[in-house]
């Protein structure tokens, strides 16, 4: 086997044989095969494509490359929930508890935010104490007493995709749906749950901006996790507009509080529990009722353990920023427009995000929304607020939001767009 060979076949739109795929992915993850050599298979990949077999050969490729996790230990039936990442996104944080106060076992491998969307280990890491990293056993102890842990996933996980998605991002072929695919079922199947629903976001704030590229792309990964022996369904969801009424760190933990206590945003609360229902279904735990254990106070009960058990304190008070700065209406009329991919990029220039993996973020840094599309506003009325500790960001957030609200005149029609948009498999 050669690079250049491999490179050639798909350059010129031939299929890759397994042998292929197994040698090049293993050569990659030693280091035979350079990245200027990858980056020209997955130009080729972004260009020609691959069939469901080549996907399938190259996902189970990279889940060789490390170990495997195994749960059959666990008294519990595994259930696990991958976002493809939006605006205010914080449904991790209420949907693990939730699920393990209804009886299944949620072994949620979560990542670090990377320009607009935030990152779930972020997120939790404004709750004072709170330790993501956990090891093989920690993660299975926490599994069996409280029912669902959220933590960084270990190295040993489908290590080529580790290199693999670095290299993606540097060469502009991370759109390669073949990749994106791969790479997010690589890590979840290696995971070792045995069923997994997808959340494939659809819109300005999404990676999928098409309902067409993002049905494709959840038709793969369903057939994916069906290929691999794991159960696997997948929402479409909207993310238009962003999800609930913040976008940041300690500002979403603090909202997502709000939906275990039995309040929160309605879109938020409606997500969780689709979501929620389709794991439970899919873990064969159909007779629970996740509305009820958001009701009873059973979710907040798990999430105060979840959060205890990775040495947070759940009564601990969160981080504020420092400085606020409040967006008023200039007109009154229909709030008819609040773009998810702006008020995304606001939050990201006020500290809530990262340019770089190296970088920091600020936990109370983030936007909060006080209206949302379809609602009655007046001139003057508060429409986001801003919050950040180095107000020097204020001016370069609002640049991303110009022309990103928009007021159409008293009385026009909106129509809301559903949260689920469709479902798959």
């Amino acid at each position: 086997m050669d690079a250049i060979t491999v490179i050639r076949t798909k350059r010129d739109g031939g299929r890759l044989t397994d042998a292929q795929i197994d040698w090049v992915i293993d050569a990659y993850t030693r280091g035979e095969v350079a990245d200027y050599q990858m980056s020209a298979l997955a130009m080729a990949i972004l260009l020609n494509g691959m069939d469901r077999v080549e996907i399938a050969r190259w996902t189970a490729a990279m889940i060789a490359s490390g170990e495997r996790m195994d749960f059959s230990s666990l008294a519990r039936p595994t259930a696990d929930k991958h976002s493809t990442g939006g605006v205010g996104d914080k449904i991790t944080l209420p949907l693990a508890p939730l699920v393990a106060a209804c009886g299944g076992a949620v072994p949620q491998l979560s990542g670090r935010g990377l320009g607009h969307t935030g990152g779930t280990l972020d997120k939790l890491e404004s709750i004072p104490g709170w330790r993501a990293l956990l090891s093989n056993d920690e993660m299975l102890r926490v599994l069996g007493d409280v029912g669902a842990v959220i933590c960084a996933a270990g190295d040993g996980l489908a290590p080529a995709d580790k290199k693999l998605y670095a290299l993606r991002d540097v060469t502009g072929t991370v759109e390669a749906i073949p990749l994106i695919a791969s790479s997010i079922m690589s890590k979840k199947i290696a995971e070792g749950t045995g069923s997994l629903v997808l959340d494939v976001k659809v819109g300005s704030g999404a990676f999928m901006k098409n309902r067409e590229d993002a049905r494709e792309l959840a038709t793969t990964m369903v057939g994916l996790g069906t290929d691999h022996g794991v159960n696997t369904v997948a929402l479409l969801t909207d993310m238009s507009t962003p999800l609930g009424l913040t976008a940041g760190n300690a500002l979403e933990v603090r909202e997502s509080v709000e939906v275990l206590a039995g309040g929160g945003p309605a879109d938020v609360v409606e997500l969780t529990v689709a979501l929620a229902r389709e794991m439970l279904d899919a873990a064969g735990l159909k007779d629970a009722d996740p509305a009820k254990a958001l009701a009873d106070g059973s979710a907040m009960d798990h999430w105060r353990r979840m959060i205890a058990a990775q040495g947070g304190d759940p009564d601990a008070p969160l981080p504020i920023a420092r400085e606020q700065h409040v967006l008023t209406a200039e007109s009154t009329g229909v709030l008819t427009e609040l773009d998810a991919y702006a008020v995304g990029v606001a939050a990201w220039r006020l500290g809530a995000g990262r340019a770089r993996k190296e970088d920091p973020v600020q936990a109370g840094a983030g936007v909060e929304i006080h209206a949302k599309p379809g609602e009655e506003v007046t001139a003057g009325q508060p429409l986001l607020t801003l919050h950040t500790d180095t107000p020097e960001r204020f001016e370069y957030a609002l640049d991303s939001l110009a022309g990103a609200l928009v007021i159409d005149a008293p009385g026009t029609a909106y129509e809301r767009t559903p949260v689920v948009l469709e479902r798959i498999g």
